[in-house]
């Protein structure tokens, strides 16, 4: 029976490095996908799942040329079939990854006759990145279509935040308090998931800012061209028929429209603010210290996200602060994500 428990521990472990490797992985994946849709390198591979009919890239002059005889309507551009297909094979690799996690959770669920291993949440994992993994296909045969671009954003912060909180689940982290305490954190959950749901809305506004380059509409803060309410064309920016066909890179959308979505963007920041701000005040009212720790995180990543944003207008959108403005956007979605999952997983500190 001991060696039973003992084999069961080692596979509890085992599957938690693998899901904390996959999690650090993951981060890449959405870190080289923000890389390359800012560097306008979403097309640098015309089809999928190669480049140009190559497993990596064409890269000599002679395989160059071929490869511009057999899609003469998009010729190579080295600088942006490099990150293309990196991001495609690190995503691959994560795919595989979540496969090898999904395979041995059911393996040993059978073997050890446990019910403690979460296989659905692997399952789940493993079907999310299948269905990721197609919005990538979309995004290259649908030619940036800015709905599959921003659901694949999407689908890349939601596979991440799956993946931390199976980290989450196997590394068994728990907050310890009073009932009291509980019941003041619990007070807390309303706002804390009313907060969560507005950071996945500014993500996908964040997601239709960047699918059809509103980034750069307004180049001034507080206001735009000088104004409070420049001319905005809200229908036009938020069509979300758009037509399927013609060529998004670059975007289709007049200047109006690109304003109305900026704005709103910006709208949103100030909606999500106030609501960290009122999160992070009832999270200090639990008086624990490692609840503390956690608002203390939240309101910093915040302002670290409101100054990138900032900064990406003020310096004209530069590759590295755009790039970070979308990995802190990841961070502040993990980090309500972790305080929420706690805050449901709490051990009372008089309990046996």
């Amino acid at each position: 029976m001991r060696t039973h428990f003992f084999r069961k521990d080692i596979e509890h472990k085992l599957l938690y490095r693998l899901a904390l490797a996959a999690f650090i992985l993951a981060i890449f994946v959405v870190v080289l996908g923000a890389f390359t849709r800012l560097v306008d390198a979403g097309l640098g591979c015309p089809d999928w799942p190669g480049c140009y009919g190559h497993l990596l890239w064409p890269n000599d002059a002679e395989e160059i040329a071929k490869a511009e005889i057999k899609f003469p309507d998009t010729p190579v551009e080295l600088d942006k079939t490099w990150p293309e297909m990196v991001h495609r094979y690190f995503a691959g690799s994560l795919g595989l990854l979540a496969l090898v996690i999904t395979t041995l959770a059911l393996y040993r669920s059978r073997s050890l006759h446990t019910t403690q291993l979460p296989i659905k949440h692997c399952v789940f994992l493993l079907c999310l990145i299948i269905l990721q993994a197609t919005f990538g296909m979309w995004t290259v045969t649908l030619k940036l279509w800015p709905k599959v671009v921003t659901a694949h954003l999407l689908g890349g912060f939601a596979t991440l935040s799956v993946i931390w909180l199976l980290v989450q689940r196997l590394g068994a982290k728990q907050w310890i308090m009073g009932i009291a305490q509980q019941r003041r954190l619990n007070s807390a959950k309303p706002i804390l998931i009313v907060t969560l749901l507005l950071v996945i809305i500014q993500i996908a506004l964040g997601g239709w800012v960047s699918s059809n380059y509103a980034a750069l509409a307004c180049p001034d803060l507080p206001l735009c061209y000088g104004q409070w309410l420049p001319p905005t064309d809200f229908k036009a920016g938020f069509d979300v028929w758009q037509d399927i066909g013609p060529n998004y890179l670059g975007g289709q959308l007049d200047n109006n429209a690109r304003t109305a979505i900026h704005l709103t963007h910006r709208a949103g920041a100030i909606v999500v603010t106030l609501a960290v701000g009122f999160s992070f005040i009832m999270l200090w009212r639990t008086g624990v210290g490692s609840v503390h720790y956690w608002a203390l995180a939240l309101l910093g990543v915040l302002l670290l996200q409101l100054m990138l944003g900032i900064s990406n207008v003020i310096f004209v959108l530069p590759l590295s602060i755009a790039v970070g403005h979308n990995a802190v956007g990841a961070v502040l979605l993990l980090v309500i994500i972790t305080i929420l999952y706690r805050s449901y997983n709490i051990r009372l500190a008089d309990s046996t």
